[in-house]
């Protein structure tokens, strides 16, 4: 499993968000691209960077700054954000994103989404926010009738077969996981997508990871990777340590 720091972007600048809410925001830096190469020179092997404004608006907002990460970070990128026709989602695969998170298209368009998958496939992720169960859409403003469960079926049937869970009750909030809530999304995934045991599930998980022990405790669900945000920013989780944690090094949770 790998640890994915994540850099969300509002206003040309890196911050976090408490539960997706726009008016809770601290600012963790001026210039996205320093922070997608500090977490780079850590060791990060993948980053997930969100385009916040483009996620409320429906449309890319600060895609200058993320196709400069794209090209100049050193690592792999997911991008979030805006991601609102076939169009959208095909130019930043262009741009080189190596996976492009789609999450409102697919409660709103999924024929869409399954085109997406259809061309780019293992390029194309789900985003699955849940808020009590249901899907949330439009940057988290709005919960829809979808329940996850649903969604994850329904998208796997058409063709997606990376996922992207987040606790929305949880993200940003250092209040640790609901571990009791992985196991079944962990399920569902496999189900889903036919995952052969001893495989990860193609999942990665996001919300509430305040520690390494939080981290170390999803790597026991046997996922592809976890997204931490804030807890890297404060200092909360060492990066390094974290991943000497997984793989048995120092520090590691016995």
């Amino acid at each position: 499993m790998i640890i994915i720091p994540a850099i969300d972007i509002r206003g040309g600048r890196c911050v976090r968000l408490v539960q997706g809410d726009y008016a809770r925001e601290t600012v963790f830096g001026e210039d996205p691209l320093a922070m997608a190469r500090h977490w780079v020179a850590l060791g990060a092997q993948m980053l997930h960077v969100v385009d916040l404004d483009g996620a409320k608006d429906r449309r890319p907002v600060n895609d200058a700054v993320m196709r400069r990460i794209i090209a100049e970070c050193g690592a792999p990128v997911q991008v979030a954000g805006g991601m609102h026709d076939l169009a959208t989602v095909d130019a930043w695969v262009a741009a080189g994103a190596a996976r492009v998170v789609i999450g409102t298209l697919a409660v709103e368009a999924p024929d869409i989404v399954a085109a997406a998958a259809a061309q780019h496939g293992e390029r194309i992720a789900l985003a699955v926010d849940a808020r009590d169960g249901r899907v949330a859409t439009r940057g988290w403003l709005e919960t829809s009738d979808v329940s996850v469960d649903a969604f994850i079926r329904t998208m796997a049937a058409r063709g997606v077969g990376h996922f992207i869970y987040t606790d929305i009750s949880r993200d940003g909030t250092m209040a640790h996981p609901d571990f009791a809530h992985v196991q079944p999304i962990v399920d569902a995934v496999r189900e889903a997508t036919a995952t052969p045991a001893g495989q990860p599930a193609p999942l990665i998980y996001s919300g509430g990871i305040t520690s390494t022990d939080d981290i170390v405790e999803v790597a026991r669900y046997e996922l592809e990777g976890v997204i931490s945000g804030r807890a890297l920013y404060d200092g909360s989780i060492d990066l390094r340590d974290a991943q000497r944690a997984l793989t048995g090094g120092a520090g590691a949770a016995s």
